[in-house]
Formats: structure tokens, C-alpha cells, sequence
């Protein structure tokens, strides 16, 4: 979590993890625009649901509309992409002001990193738990 500064303008950078994807967020004061991976979030994630999700922590801290970000995201899935997008943006805001975004966004439980993943395969098993049908014989 930097804060970056290459000109009079403010940006704000953050990393935001999911499952296997990884989003990198830039932040700076603007008109709400929102890119990922060069696309608008809209073309960008798949259902209303997942834009829902990535956009929730301007939603919880009262910041719709006051920030630009241009965010590129690698790895997993759409959904787990927007989970990474969404924990980007919440550590972005909180490099912006700790003081005052801290307590709301903890309180929605945004700052902690979800940090459950796929369990991987063992051998002698068809999945990662499941097992070959008991025959008695």
C-alpha cells in the first residue's frame, strides 16, 4: 500500500487478492470512472451481481463517484476477480484516509483478506476428499 504521486494529482495504489486473482488498484480523485484491464467494469464483469460486489467498498464508505480507478487484475475466475478488486479497493481507501474509512469498512468486514482456497487433489482419491465406492467384496 503506496502512495504514488507523478504528478499534482494524488494516486493511490493497492493490492487486493482472492482465491487465485490478484488486482492491482490505482485510485485517484475524479468523476467515478471506472477500468479493468483497459474495459469498463460493466463490459468487464459478467453479471450485475460481481459489479455489485468489486464497487462495494465505495458503496460502504460513502465514495461513489468521488474516485477514478484504473485496476488491472490477473488469475481465477470472474468472481474471484471481483472479490480481488474489491479488497484492492478497499486497501486503496484506506491508504486515502485510515482515520476515516477504517472503522466502516472493518465493521462490513472488507479489510481482512478472505484467504480460503481450492483444496488440492491427493492421490488414491478422485477428488480432494472423495473416495472409490466401498464393495464389501
Amino acid at each position: 500500500m503506496a502512495k504514488a504521486t507523478t504528478s499534482s494529482t494524488p494516486v493511490y495504489y493497492a493490492t487486493g487478492k482472492r482465491k487465485t486473482s490478484a488486482a492491482r488498484v490505482f485510485l485517484k480523485p475524479g468523476k467515478g470512472n471506472i477500468i479493468v484491464n483497459k474495459l469498463a467494469i460493466d463490459k468487464y464483469l459478467p453479471t450485475p451481481t460481481s459489479i455489485m460486489k468489486a464497487l462495494s467498498p465505495f458503496a460502504v464508505t460513502e465514495t461513489t463517484g468521488m474516485y477514478d480507478a484504473m485496476i488491472t487484475v490477473k488469475g481465477g475466475g470472474k468472481i474471484g476477480q471481483a472479490g480481488a478488486i474489491a479488497h484492492g479497493i478497499t486497501r486503496a481507501l484506506l491508504v486515502v484516509d485510515t482515520d476515516k474509512h477504517r472503522a466502516v469498512l472493518k465493521k462490513a468486514g472488507m479489510v481482512t483478506r478472505d484467504d480460503r482456497m481450492v483444496e488440492r487433489k491427493k492421490y488414491g482419491l478422485h477428488k480432494a476428499r472423495k473416495k472409490g465406492q466401498y464393495s464389501k467384496r
